[in-house]
């Protein structure tokens, strides 16, 4: 607001104007009630122009000297009343190049003239030591008259910076306002619309003119017209700003659902006082519905994750099955299935593809986000482990069939209203099928959730068939693992066995640890155990070619060190193209680069005569046997360790040790007794002391029986076992684990009968006899011709080609074997006599009389033996009388 000075009385305007006499100021409420012919001044309330720009007025006396000076100059050029009052304003206020020119303007001014004009003036530097500034201003000068008559001039001065400022401010409040591409508004405390621009017009029709008094009400519908209207007055209230604020609605013609962003300021006048809000919006449907498509991709992209990750690390079908359910009920879907084929369940080598989607399947799992909600999917629903097939015109055979995902028609009143069947497909095969289905009020697949689904159901099956071939594998790791090992639970004479054998490769279940329980003539019997240095596939074929190798031996009856020997021969000829000869002829030549691929393995190999109760040790490199006697604690046998097989080039010996009636005998590998965490001495005690340990399981109270004897003595030694690997280590799953151990009962001396025959000719009558008495007490009448006959052919053998006194020993255990010594070297050869030969029939009697013969070498000659069943046993008697006609 402008001030008059008091003592002005009179203005003159040259274009007729009319005067006014200023005796005083009026306050009206509103600038807006003023009307153009109104004959009074009135003060502009706050708010106005004035409370932008700079307005300052003084006046001038007759003689051209400032004689009043108002408070608004004061702040203009900020020289006080006390100095300005007086001052000629040419001089203090003009530069001196244009003071001549103001001079000539004053004169006139003084003589009448109203003047305008912008002037460049020079505030001079200040008592105060203020420095000097310099200005421009748009000056006003109308002439006035004193009371006295004399003529004067009141002059009216702006601040011309200020107003070019507010020039461009409006300039470009205007072009900002009438071309942002946001919609603008400016709304009143009254929350309604003062003003709007085009992009409003456009977006909800009309001028902007038309939107002059709209509402929220007039833009929005109930409820979020009333969630935006309390929000414009709480920023009304308190001046906090909002940015970002979602607002949905409609627009005039359109019946698709918007989005707006909202950003809300309150707006202040020039004095600081809340004129109203600016309401700066911008559409975000687009930007609302890509975001809502990266939401829905990066859901898929966590399932297709979550798919990868969780599924697939059992090996197991039907829990891959039920992992895949897991994930995408209710992450995708309500309710979901998985059907298999029954031919790749049932181990099927090659699964049913695509030429028949009406082939068996079975249901493995069945999720269902809905409480007691069957799935319908066409046809009856079918439960878990269900064997069930699909109708050929179906839409589920026709996905098994083409491979392509199917969408299935919902049932009428059903629960269900989407549908969606995806073949699971592996390396091209179709392995089965699963079904997602989403239930009403969910929204229906669409083509995306059906991309998804192939993906999931494809990334399912690739496992599923890994679990496929997984089991093939196992199934035959397992077979193969089987052959590799004695069938059952191994027998032999006079001893009780039990053994043990723990995979340390759980994914094959195959390495290259072995056992054996090799039965030997006389009533004799081989145990061996044996490591192949390695793991898997390579080390179990290693491991069988070996054992196959040491029955092959072992059925020659050599002795342990020999057949250690060969053994060592064999194990080097298998990493070799050309076998052990070939090896042989390697080992000959200077050491070079050797690619071929090296086996070693350990093995002992022990031989049992239980007449004796003697056994003999040979060790190749392997860990000592352990010996458990009656009342006595463990011990390790001193056993000469050896060389490995496969190194070659030294002999193995061997150590005879007589075992006690009742004495436990324990063969192993280095996987019980050793592991990363357990090292091998600490392995080896803890093992001794879970074999002395007095506190292991064993039988309570007197058997009553032989058989319960030996009962209640097998269940003993099983217990043994089970005691000493829930003792030890190990589930280290580092290394394979056998575990072969055998408690001796020797034959009982009248089990026994040992002759020592002259070389004469009455040898084989009194053999006979010998022969006949002992059958007699072993109540065994039906053999005595067959024993008789056969025993009369191998004495009088004896007598012609042999050397040395016979001796003749007849063992009954489980069969009865008989065996003829003598201190010849040759060995008997079988021939076929011709139909005129006199001689040559006798050993083919013996084999066909005999259930087994043979003969083997003995340190002082040879033994020819033969095995006859005992009466009560399962294999038939032969007739002597058939046996040699059929030699004829």
């Amino acid at each position: 607001m402008s001030e008059i000075p008091a003592k002005a009385t009179e203005s003159e305007d040259p274009s007729g104007g009319a005067r006014a006499d200023a005796v005083g100021f009026v306050d009206v409420p509103s600038v807006d009630a003023m009307s153009v012919g109104d004959a009074m001044w009135q003060s502009s309330p706050p708010g106005s122009i004035y409370d932008y720009i700079k307005v300052a007025s003084f006046s001038i006396g007759p003689d051209g000297l400032v004689d009043q000076w108002s408070l608004r100059a004061e702040q203009l050029f900020g020289i006080s009343t006390e100095h300005a009052v007086g001052m000629d304003p040419i001089e203090a206020f003009v530069d001196p190049e244009l003071r001549e020119h103001g001079q000539r303007k004053m004169a006139e001014i003084l003589d009448g003239r109203e003047w305008t004009g912008v002037v460049p003036f020079r505030v001079p530097e200040s008592a105060e030591g203020d420095a000097a500034k310099e200005g421009l201003a748009e000056v006003y000068v109308m002439p006035t008259r004193t009371e006295e008559g004399e003529r004067a001039a009141v002059c009216i001065v702006v601040d011309v910076r200020i107003l070019r400022r507010i020039e461009t401010d409006l300039a470009a409040s205007q072009s900002i306002f009438g071309q942002s591409p946001f919609g603008f508004l400016l709304i009143d405390p009254d929350l309604r619309v003062r003003r709007a621009n085009q992009q409003i017009a456009n977006t909800f029709g009309g001028t902007p003119d038309d939107h002059r008094g709209n509402s929220v009400q007039d833009y929005l519908q109930s409820p979020e017209a009333e969630r935006v209207t309390a929000t414009l007055r709480r920023v009304l209230e308190t001046g906090n700003s909002i940015t970002d604020m979602h607002v949905t609605g409609f627009v005039p013609g359109s019946e698709e659902r918007r989005h707006w962003s909202i950003n809300l300021y309150r707006v202040h006048s020039g004095s600081g006082r809340p004129i109203g809000i600016a309401w700066l919006g911008t559409d975000v449907t687009a930007r609302r519905a890509a975001a809502r498509e990266a939401a829905s991709a990066r859901r898929n992209l966590a399932l297709l994750n979550e798919v990868g990750a969780r599924i697939g690390n059992s090996l197991d079908l039907e829990t891959t099955a039920r992992e895949l359910l897991d994930i995408v009920v209710p992450g995708f879907c309500d309710l979901a299935t998985v059907d298999l084929y029954q031919g790749l369940l049932a181990g099927d080598e090659t699964p049913p593809g695509r030429a028949d989607g009406s082939a068996e399947v079975r249901r493995v799992a069945f999720a269902s986000a809905v409480s007691d909600a069957p799935f319908v999917g066409g046809g009856a629903p079918v439960a878990v482990n269900a064997v069930h097939h699909y109708p050929f015109n179906s839409p589920c055979a026709d996905a098994l069939r083409t491979a392509r995902p199917q969408y299935v028609p919902a049932e009428e009143g059903g629960p269900v209203q989407s549908t969606l069947a995806v073949p699971m497909v592996a390396h091209d095969t179709v392995v089965g099928l699963v079904q997602f289905a989403r239930t009403k009020g969910s929204e229906p697949f669409g083509d995306r959730d059906r991309d998804l689904a192939v993906e999931m159901a494809a990334r399912a099956a690739v496992c599923i068939d890994n679990a496929r071939l997984y089991r093939r594998e196992h199934e035959r790791a397992l077979i193969l693992q089987r052959s590799l090992l004695p069938p059952g639970d191994p027998e032999a004479s006079g001893l009780d066995i039990a053994c043990r054998y723990l995979p340390g490769n759980a994914a094959t279940e195959v390495g290259g640890d072995w056992f054996d329980v090799i039965e030997l003539p006389g009533h004799r019997t081989a145990l061996v155990v044996g490591d192949v240095m390695g793991r898997g596939l390579r080390a179990a074929v290693a491991m069988g070619e070996l054992r196959t190798a040491v029955r092959t031996l072992a059925l020659l009856d050599l002795e342990p060190a020999e057949v250690l020997s060969a053994l060592d021969e064999i194990a080097r000829g298998l990493g070799t193209p050309g076998g052990v000869q070939q090896a042989t002829r390697a080992a000959r030549r200077p050491r070079e680069a050797d690619l071929s691929e090296v086996y070693l393995a350990t093995c002992i190999y022990a031989v049992y005569d239980s007449v004796t109760r003697r056994c003999t040790f040979a060790n190749a490199g392997h860990l000592p046997p352990v010996l458990v006697e009656p009342g006595e604690a463990a011990l390790m046998l001193d056993v000469p360790p050896g060389m490995p097989l496969g190194v070659g080039g030294e002999p193995f010996e061997e150590v005879e040790v007589e075992l006690p009636e009742g004495a436990l005998l324990a063969l192993y590998t280095d996987g019980l007794v050793e592991s990363r965490d357990h090292p091998l001495d600490e392995g080896l005690q803890a093992f001794v002391g879970a074999l002395t340990d007095p506190n292991r399981p064993s039988s309570d109270g007197p058997p009553s029986t032989a058989a319960a004897l030996n009962a209640e003595t097998h269940r003993d030694l099983e217990d043994v076992c089970d005691h000493v690997l829930s003792t030890l280590d190990t589930h280290h799953g580092e290394d394979d684990i056998a575990l072969l151990m055998a408690r001796v009962q020797g034959l009982p001396e009248d089990s026994v009968g040992d002759w020592t025959l002259p070389r004469e000719p009455r040898s084989v009558g009194r053999a006979r006899e010998y022969a006949r008495a002992r059958l007699q007490s072993w109540d065994l009448e039906p053999l005595i011709d067959t024993t008789e006959l056969l025993v009369s052919e191998l004495v009088t053998n004896a007598l012609r080609y042999g050397e040395g006194e016979i001796r003749l020993r007849l063992l009954l255990d489980r069969t009865l074997v008989c065996e003829v010594w003598d201190a010849g070297l040759v060995q008997p050869r079988r021939r076929r006599a011709r139909d005129t030969d006199e001689g040559g029939r006798g050993l083919q009697l013996v084999g066909l009389l005999s259930a087994a013969w043979g003969s083997r070498r003995t340190p002082r000659g040879k033994t020819v033996w033969f095995e006859l069943p005992l009466p009560d046993g399962e294999t038939g008697m032969v007739d002597p009388a058939e046996a040699l006609l059929s030699l004829f």
